[in-house]
């Protein structure tokens, strides 16, 4: 794992290229918090203060997932409150604005199961939308957003995916003798696509290392 702390102002960018489709992406990451009770971005892509894409905690400990485009283009925000500080969390992150189904165009998954008590403030994108993540010569960062809000805790297996909507069956599943665990497993044989990429954190001396080969 890598630890982030937001006293220091910590949090990983890559830059982006052409993407393999930049309607459609995942992002899958374990997560433990070390500070409750503030906004604390997982992800940011950020064009402009106009125009970002956002994956965060909020200060009353809930989740959202959005593309600002003044106003929301399309938005989710969870009812569930995420406030164990000494449990892991996999957080998988959906976006898919041209499928059909306008409620599979956006989606969180918590440890395997997808958060379907979301807030009144829901917006689903048009289909044919395109949103600041996964779109050329705009950053992808992890921990933090471009205006702030570092993210303080652990992450593990931080996978990115470029042009396919996954589930987390993709990333981890139930154990075997213990049901109501979810685990990791491994992601090595997945299609990243063109600006994704795999952080396994397992060089100390270079924690950035794409582990997909990037």
């Amino acid at each position: 794992s890598c630890r982030f702390n937001d006293g220091d102002s910590s949090y990983m960018t890559k830059s982006f290229g052409t993407p393999t489709d930049n309607k459609k992406f995942t992002l899958s990451m374990w997560v433990k918090r070390g500070v409750l009770g503030a906004t604390q971005n997982l992800m940011g892509s950020w064009a402009d203060s106009d125009h970002h894409t956002i994956a965060r905690f909020y200060s009353d400990d809930t989740i959202s997932f959005y593309d600002w485009d003044n106003p929301n283009e399309g938005s989710i925000y969870t009812n569930r409150v995420y406030r164990d500080c000494s449990s892991w969390y996999h957080l998988v992150f959906i976006w898919d604005s041209a499928n059909s189904t306008e409620a599979d165009r956006l989606q969180i998954w918590t440890n395997g199961v997808r958060e379907t008590s979301l807030k009144g403030i829901t917006d689903y994108p048009a289909t044919t939308w395109t949103p600041s993540c996964n779109t050329s010569g705009v950053d992808i960062e992890i921990g933090r957003r471009s205006d702030g809000g570092y993210f303080d805790g652990y992450m593990a297996e931080v996978c990115f995916i470029d042009g396919l909507a996954l589930t987390p069956t993709s990333f981890g599943e139930f154990d075997e003798d213990s049901p109501t665990i979810w685990k990791p497993k491994d992601v090595s044989g997945l299609t990243f696509g063109n600006n994704g990429f795999y952080l396994d954190f397992e060089a100390s001396d270079n924690l950035g290392n794409d582990a997909n080969g990037g």
